[in-house]
């Protein structure tokens, strides 16, 4: 595709520089699995995972694939400790860190000969992540789905930030779901793109059909970010969320917010289908997606898309 993304395919031993983003209750051996066999970097998501769990999904799906395969760790997780063990017991020498300090585990996997690299929002958190000694970066802009940054900074606006700040690859994230999106992020710098919402509506996704159907359904202005006073989250407008927000709307304590929460519901909405009260995360680009693919077709369109993205350019901008 160009230069700088030569260097993340050569990083990560893949064949396009396209990661598929480690989500909760979204990303397991299945979906990992395909994403490895069909040239891009399959992330397992271990953020929903307990330790066992984690073990069982490694194990399958490195049964299913020969291809690279890295896991995401929010550093935030009571069992982090346990989680990098696992992983490492089993082979995973690339390792997405976020929620968190990249200096809390970086030092120890690059001693294991491994790949980190690690989720940030801001340039300044990018520098941050450079001088822990991290391999690469996640430059997320809030348009992505899920736990987001607290500036609101968008990808557009972030990643040129990211890469004038840095000299690592800068891996492009946020608002990406087709070969359009590739193609303007390579142009801003980045060296490779993640791509979440999109590869959470494909047949090898663990999230229930309700929670796909949703994705496709979704139209402009569907997602929201909340949260704030807790952790960023951006979600799909629902039951759930009307809650939300009359308790932010009332000036609600953290504490009346954790209770709301409870446990399990992003579980609820996305592994479970539950529409309602579930806790549907997924980003802005869901208005684009309008079916649930395999895996191997959408990679092969996020190709041929770029491709026709990039020659249709102009050659000079008084062409």
């Amino acid at each position: 595709m160009n230069t700088r993304s030569k260097s993340i395919t050569e990083l990560f031993g893949i064949k396009y520089p396209i990661i598929q983003a480690g989500m909760v209750w979204v990303s397991g051996a299945k979906l990992a699995s395909a994403s490895a066999n069909a040239g891009a970097l399959g992330i397992i998501g271990a953020g929903s995972m307990n330790p066992e769990l984690l073990k069982q999904h490694l194990d399958k799906a490195k049964s299913l694939t020969s291809g690279p395969l890295a896991i995401n760790l929010p550093l935030l997780y009571s069992r982090i400790e346990e989680q990098i063990e696992i992983a490492l017991s089993s082979g995973i020498r690339i390792f997405f860190t976020s929620a968190g300090s990249p200096k809390k585990f970086t030092s120890y996997l690059k001693s294991k000969d491994c790949t980190v690299v690690h989720v940030c929002s801001s340039p300044e958190l990018a520098k941050k992540c450079q001088d822990a000694g991290v391999d690469a970066v996640v430059a997320e802009g809030f348009e992505a789905g899920g736990h987001n940054g607290r500036d609101e900074i968008t990808t557009m606006s972030l990643i040129p930030q990211v890469v004038d700040t840095v000299s690592i690859p800068v891996i492009a994230a946020g608002g990406i779901g087709d070969g359009r999106g590739i193609a303007a992020a390579l142009c801003l710098g980045a060296a490779g793109v993640q791509i979440g919402s999109r590869f959470a509506a494909t047949v090898e996704s663990s999230a229930h059909d309700n929670f796909k159907q949703a994705i496709v359904n979704a139209a402009s202005g569907d997602t929201a970010l909340t949260l704030k006073e807790l952790v960023p989250v951006r979600l799909i407008k629902n039951n759930f969320y009307d809650q939300v927000k009359e308790l932010t709307d009332k000036c609600a304590s953290p504490e009346q917010l954790k209770e709301l929460l409870g446990k399990g519901r992003a579980k609820k909405g996305i592994l479970e289908g539950d529409l309602e009260e579930g806790e549907l995360e997924i980003g802005q680009v869901s208005a684009l997606i309008k079916d649930v693919p395999s895996v191997a077709d959408l990679v092969s369109r996020l190709v041929e898309e770029y491709e026709a993205a990039i020659g249709g350019l102009p050659k000079s901008l008084d062409s």
